[in-house]
């Protein structure tokens, strides 16, 4: 290959990552629909009943997000302080796949819809700041009410210095991503360890874990565990997807999954430990869960099971990132197809033919 070829390659390379920084940082997959950029209620200390929507909050005081408690009345603070706010959410989003955008929390959070846990960055004991993370949690349609009052409670600790919430646009945005017919995230139950018996419906899940998918394993409490977790969601299907052809959508998870409907596998990503080997530099974590629902899997008139075994090889796990639910086959290959162009095709007849 040529010098001038080599460069030519280079160059286009580098245009290509430009292009898709540039695109990130504008944000052109989420639109801004509702700004909560506005005075928030806030308090000091730490109590549970914060989260809850019924709480008395009329006597706490009104700061802004985006700059920390210090600099708005809390000079040398250090520990707990809790957010508030109440707001409509129109109707007219009730067909977006939305989430909320708090920006940057300085040091640790867990967020609350409704009374409900959605999420959270970091770990108060042992301690990890997460004070550099973007905070985006995409919100679940069952934890919302629309054309009504809904309150989001934030639980922050601060460790040293800022602390609260230091930076960002916050709101309710819109997500340019499929959407779901049947959203299931939200409320899962969950379970380290590994137990095949777990697959089936009648399995006994009475002592696990409420989660909410997608999020991390570190985010609800797990941050250095590597190894097996199963998911469970008991559900009864959308009876307008009787008839159709249907996938289930999970989304990414790290690493590795296998999936069951009332017990029967309909699918898998990856390979599990003892089967071949397993390199932790594979892309499985990258990679969307799609998988074909057949005509009889789903019982449309009972409730129904989804297990999901899942094995993280290293770092973060679980299913990490949505959307989570069933879209019928027609819609997804329509979203697969949007906004596909030539421009891989040029940018290769161009170094083939590159003198």
């Amino acid at each position: 290959m040529s010098t001038t070829r080599q460069a030519a390659i280079r160059t286009l390379f580098l245009l290509i990552v430009l292009i898709g920084i540039s695109s990130t940082l504008m944000g052109s997959d989420r639109v801004m629909k509702l700004s909560l950029n506005k005075k928030w209620k806030f308090q000091i200390g730490n109590d549970p009943e914060y989260a809850l929507v019924e709480y008395d909050d009329s006597e706490w005081t009104l700061i802004r997000p985006g700059r920390s408690w210090e600099r708005q009345g809390y000079p040398g603070y250090d520990g707990y302080g809790w957010y508030r706010i109440t707001f409509m959410l129109p109707s007219k989003l009730k067909n977006l796949s939305l989430g909320i955008d708090l920006g940057y929390i300085d040091d640790v959070d867990r967020v609350y819809v409704n009374g409900k846990h959605l999420s959270g960055k970091g770990i108060v004991d042992p301690y990890s700041t997460a004070f550099n993370v973007r905070r985006f949690y995409p919100l679940p349609q069952s934890l919302l009410k629309f054309d009504d009052e809904n309150t989001i409670a934030i639980q922050v600790y601060d460790e040293e210095g800022d602390g609260g919430l230091v930076g960002g646009r916050v709101g309710i945005y819109a997500e340019k991503r499929l959407r779901m017919n049947q959203d299931l995230s939200g409320a899962w139950l969950f379970t380290l360890g590994d137990d095949m018996n777990w697959k089936e419906s009648n399995a006994d899940d009475s002592n696990w874990d409420e989660v909410m998918v997608p999020a991390t394993w570190a985010d609800y409490g797990y941050p250095d565990y590597d190894g097996y977790g199963w998911y469970r969601k008991t559900f009864v299907p959308d009876p307008s997807l009787k008839d159709e052809k249907v996938l289930l959508v999970l989304g990414k998870i790290d690493d590795i999954d296998e999936v069951y409907i009332n017990g029967e596998r309909i699918g898998r990503t990856g390979r599990f430990p003892g089967e071949l080997y397993i390199d932790k530099n594979s892309s499985y974590f990258n990679q969307d869960r799609f998988y074909y629902i057949t005509p009889n899997a789903l019982k449309w008139d009972r409730p129904n099971t989804i297990a999901i075994r899942v094995y993280d090889v290293w770092q973060i796990g679980g299913i990490y990132e949505g959307p989570i639910g069933f879209v019928l086959r027609e819609e997804y290959l329509k979203f697969k197809d949007r906004g596909k162009s030539s421009f891989g095709d040029f940018i290769e007849r161009l170094i083939e033919n590159w003198d």
